[in-house]
C-alpha cells in the first residue's frame, strides 16, 4: 500500500483564479531549496558552479521569456540544447512558466528528429544545440556575460495545477511511431521527494548528470537532487564517457551519485578490476538499472568496492522508477532483487487481473499516484495499458500493465522473472523488436525479418532475414553473415530512422526463419546457425587486397590490435580488415576494446572509443596508434 505523503515545504502564493493552484507543486520543491539553501551549488558545470539562488533568478528570467511567447499549462516547451546543463535550466524554466517540458535528443536521426518536433506541437522551442528547430529561442545562458548581467525578471503567476503536464518523453512503439508518455506535476513532485527520501540526499550531494538528455534517467538524476538542496554535476557536452573517463569526472567533481545502465555499471565494473582500483571516495551510491542483473557482479562490486549498490526498476510510464533495492545480496541469492517501493507506489503481482499470493509467479502491475496520465495523443493505446484496478478501495484507482513477469519474496522483494511479450531492453533503453523487424521488411529484397539481442552480451541487436528472392537464399540450416555493401544496404535506411541502440549491427541471411514446438521463432537455432557461421570467416566477406591496404607507413603489424578486436566481439575469424561495427561493435563494446587497448600500449592513453569510427578495422586502429608513436618521438 502507499504511504501517506510527508510533509510538504510551504507552497508559494496561488493565483487565485487558476483551479487547482493552491495545491503542492513540483516547484515547492525548488522554491524549497532556494529559500534554504541560496547559496550551495544548484548546477556544477565544467566552467562554474551556479548557486540555488543564481539558477533560481536565471530561470524566472527564462520562465518569463516562455511565457511571453506562448508557454504556459497544458502546453509543451521543446528543449534541444547540446549542453546538459542548459537543459536542465530549461526544464527548471518550463515549469515555472507553468508548461511541461519534452527534451530532444540530439542523437536522433534528422527523419526521426523532425517527426518528434511535429508531434509535440511545442508551444516554444528553446536551444541552441545544431539539431535545434528553426526559430528556437535561446537566452543567454549561465556561462555568459549576458546571462550574467541580465537583470532580475519577474516569476510568471502559477496556474498551473497538479494534473497539468510536467513532462513528455518518448519509448519505442511496436509500430514504428514512438509512444509520448505524459507525465503530470504531481506525480513527479511525489517522485523527486520519494528519491531523495529513499536514498537520503542531502545538500551535500552531488549528482553526476550521465544519461542520455532524451531518456527517463535525467527526470531521477535532476529532481530528487533539487528536492534535498543537492547539486546536479553536468558534463561539457552529451558526448558518452567511457569507462576511464567517467571514473575521472567521478572524482573530479566529487560526485556522490551516480545513476548507470546495467551494462554501463558492468564495463566500469570490469575497469576497475583491471586497474586494480576502487570508486572515487565521495562516490557514496551507484543506481544501476535498465536490464536483468546477473548476481555475481553485482556480489563481487559488494565485496570489493566502497560505493554502495542501488538496484532500481521503474518504467517512463510509472515516472521513472517505481522500487529499489539497497540491500546486501545473500549469498545464495539467484537473483537481484528489485527491491521495495517508493512510497505513494503500488506494486501487485496478478495473473488475468487478479492479484495472487506472496510468492507466486504473475505480470508486474503499477498503481498510485505516480503513474503518467497516459500516451500523447494515442487514446486506444492509453486504455490498453493504463487500466482500472476492480480491487482498489478509492474509486476511479488505476494500473499500468508492464508486460513483466514478478514475484514478491519471502523478505517482501520484488522479482523481476521476464517478460510476458517479446519486448527487449538494449542498453537500458526499452525496444519493441516488431519496431525494426517491420522496417526491415519495408526494405527491398526482404521477405521476412527476426531480431533479437546477441545472446552472449545482450547489448546490440542482431537480424536475420529471409530474403523475397529465394535464389539469394542460402541451404537451409545455415546462416550467411552479411558484410560489405550488403550488410550496409539494410544498415543505412535504419540508420536514418531509428537511433543507434535500436539497429542492428550483426545481420545474416537465412532460408527460412525456423518454429519451435509453440509456433514462435527460435531464436536459439537462429543463434546456434550463426555461431557456426563464426566458426569460419563470415561467408561473403571480401578477401582483403595487399595492394588495397592503407598506404601509411610505417604501419605496425596488426596481430596485438586484431586478437583483442577478436577477443571484445567474440569473432575468432575476424580478419585483420573486417570493420569493428560490421560484427557487432557499439559503444560499449568500443569502450571495452579501447580500455584494453589503454592497458598494454602506451600510445592508446587518452584515446576514445570514437576513435574506432575513423580506424575501425584492426589495420587501420593498429596504423593510427603507430602514428601516435611516431608523432611523440
Amino acid at each position: 500500500m502507499a504511504q501517506p505523503d510527508a510533509a510538504e515545504p510551504d507552497a508559494a502564493a496561488p493565483d487565485a483564479a487558476a483551479p487547482d493552484a493552491a495545491a503542492p507543486d513540483v516547484l515547492d520543491l525548488w522554491d524549497r531549496s532556494v529559500r534554504d539553501h541560496a547559496a550551495r551549488p544548484a548546477l556544477v558545470t565544467p566552467h562554474r558552479e551556479l548557486s540555488y539562488r543564481d539558477a533560481d533568478r536565471l530561470t524566472d528570467g527564462w520562465a518569463a521569456g516562455l511565457a511571453a511567447r506562448g508557454a504556459g499549462p497544458g502546453k509543451l516547451v521543446g528543449l534541444a540544447f547540446g549542453d546538459p546543463a542548459r537543459t536542465v535550466l530549461g526544464m527548471l524554466a518550463a515549469l515555472k512558466a507553468g508548461a511541461g517540458f519534452t527534451v530532444l535528443d540530439d542523437r536522433l536521426p534528422p527523419a526521426a528528429r523532425a517527426a518528434l518536433v511535429d508531434r509535440t506541437a511545442a508551444a516554444v522551442w528553446l536551444g541552441d544545440g545544431g539539431h535545434a528547430p528553426q526559430g528556437a529561442y535561446a537566452p543567454a545562458g549561465p556561462d555568459t556575460a549576458a546571462g550574467a548581467a541580465a537583470p532580475a525578471a519577474a516569476r510568471p503567476a502559477r496556474t498551473a495545477g497538479r494534473s497539468d503536464v510536467a513532462y513528455v518523453l518518448f519509448t519505442s512503439g511496436s509500430t514504428g511511431r514512438p509512444k509520448g508518455t505524459v507525465v503530470g506535476r504531481d506525480a513527479l513532485r511525489r517522485f523527486a521527494s520519494a528519491v531523495a527520501e529513499r536514498l537520503g540526499l542531502t545538500p551535500h550531494d552531488r549528482w553526476l548528470q550521465v544519461a542520455s538528455l532524451g531518456f527517463d534517467v535525467v527526470i531521477e538524476e535532476v529532481f530528487p537532487a533539487f528536492a534535498a538542496g543537492a547539486a546536479v554535476v553536468c558534463r561539457e557536452d552529451t558526448r558518452a564517457l567511457d569507462a576511464e573517463e567517467l571514473h575521472a569526472a567521478l572524482d573530479r567533481t566529487r560526485t556522490t551519485m551516480v545513476e548507470l545502465s546495467t551494462q554501463y555499471w558492468l564495463e566500469y565494473a570490469r575497469w576497475l578490476t583491471a586497474h586494480g582500483t576502487a570508486t572515487p571516495a565521495a562516490l557514496r551510491t551507484v543506481v544501476v538499472g535498465g536490464e536483468r542483473m546477473d548476481p555475481r557482479p553485482y556480489r563481487a562490486w559488494q565485496a570489493r568496492q566502497p560505493a554502495a549498490l542501488a538496484h532500481v526498476y521503474g518504467l517512463t510510464e510509472c515516472t521513472v522508477s517505481s522500487t529499489f533495492y539497497t540491500g546486501l545480496l545473500p549469498s545464495d541469492a539467484e537473483e537481484v532483487p528489485l527491491g521495495t517501493p517508493l512510497r505513494d507506489v503500488e506494486i501487485s503481482i496478478r495473473r488475468g487481473g487478479r492479484p495472487v499470493p506472496d510468492g507466486e509467479t504473475g505480470e508486474i502491475h503499477i498503481g498510485g499516484p505516480l503513474l503518467a496520465r497516459g500516451f500523447l495523443d494515442d487514446e486506444a493505446a492509453t486504455a490498453r495499458r493504463f487500466v482500472a484496478d476492480p480491487y482498489a478501495a478509492e474509486p476511479g484507482a488505476r494500473l499500468y500493465v508492464t508486460g513483466d513477469l514478478g514475484r514478491i519474496d519471502a523478505d517482501g522483494q520484488l522479482v523481476f522473472l521476464g517478460r510476458v511479450d517479446d519486448q527487449v531492453k538494449i542498453r537500458g533503453h526499452r525496444l519493441e523488436p516488431a519496431r525494426v523487424e517491420r522496417a526491415l521488411c519495408e526494405l527491398p529484397g526482404v521477405d521476412q525479418a527476426v531480431v533479437f539481442p546477441d545472446p552472449a552480451s545482450g547489448t546490440a541487436l542482431w537480424a536475420f532475414i529471409v530474403p523475397t528472392d529465394p535464389a539469394a537464399a542460402p541451404l537451409p540450416g545455415e546462416a550467411v553473415r552479411l558484410t560489405g555493401g550488403d550488410r550496409d544496404a539494410l544498415v543505412a535506411p535504419l540508420e536514418a530512422q531509428l537511433p543507434d541502440w535500436a539497429v542492428p549491427r550483426v545481420l545474416h541471411r537465412v532460408a527460412v526463419l525456423p518454429k519451435n514446438a509453440h509456433g514462435k521463432v527460435d531464436k536459439r537455432l537462429l543463434s546456434a546457425w550463426a555461431a557456426a557461421a563464426r566458426a569460419g570467416r563470415p561467408a561473403g566477406a571480401p578477401v582483403p587486397d595487399p595492394a588495397a591496404a592503407p598506404s601509411r607507413e610505417p604501419v605496425e603489424p596488426p596481430e596485438p590490435v586484431l586478437a583483442l578486436f577478436r577477443e571484445v566481439l567474440g569473432v575468432p575469424a575476424l580478419g585483420p580488415d573486417d570493420n569493428f561495427f560490421d560484427h557487432g561493435g557499439q559503444s560499449l563494446l568500443a569502450m571495452r576494446l579501447l580500455a584494453r587497448l589503454r592497458e598494454s600500449d602506451p600510445a592508446a592513453a587518452g584515446l576514445r572509443a570514437s576513435a574506432l569510427f575513423a580506424s575501425p578495422t584492426p589495420r587501420l586502429l593498429a596504423g593510427a596508434l603507430a602514428e601516435r608513436r611516431a608523432s611523440r618521438r
